[in-house]
């Protein structure tokens, strides 16, 4: 099962990672001023999360792959990390999609 690890930055802001089950960051947070808005991010990955049309897939200027998650008001609320294939891209999306609704939440900050 996938878990949510809330960390504070070294400015003070808190951001959220996704974990797969076996550890990996699949999703990663912006920076929020408050925890409260972390928490919320997190409940929005979770809702959107199932919606193949809020995953923005991309590809970057060196080539490499990663997507980003978007709220329903089209405000990105995470992103991944750079894969070096499409199919990659794809298998980290289905993580995000398989962990995210009965994920655990992890407060490190």
């Amino acid at each position: 099962m996938g878990k949510f690890v809330i960390t504070k930055r070294s400015n003070g802001e808190f951001q959220f990672n996704l974990k797969a089950s076996n550890g990996q960051t699949i999703l990663t947070s912006e920076g929020y001023s408050a925890k409260s808005s972390c928490e919320n991010g997190i409940e929005s990955v979770k809702k959107n999360a199932q919606d193949d049309s809020k995953f923005e897939k991309k590809t970057s200027s060196n080539g490499k792959y990663h997507f980003s998650l978007k709220a329903t008001n089209g405000q990105i609320i995470g992103s991944s990390e750079m894969y070096e294939s499409t199919a990659a891209r794809d298998n980290g999306i289905e993580s995000v999609q398989k962990n995210a609704p009965d994920a655990s939440t992890d407060d490190q900050s």
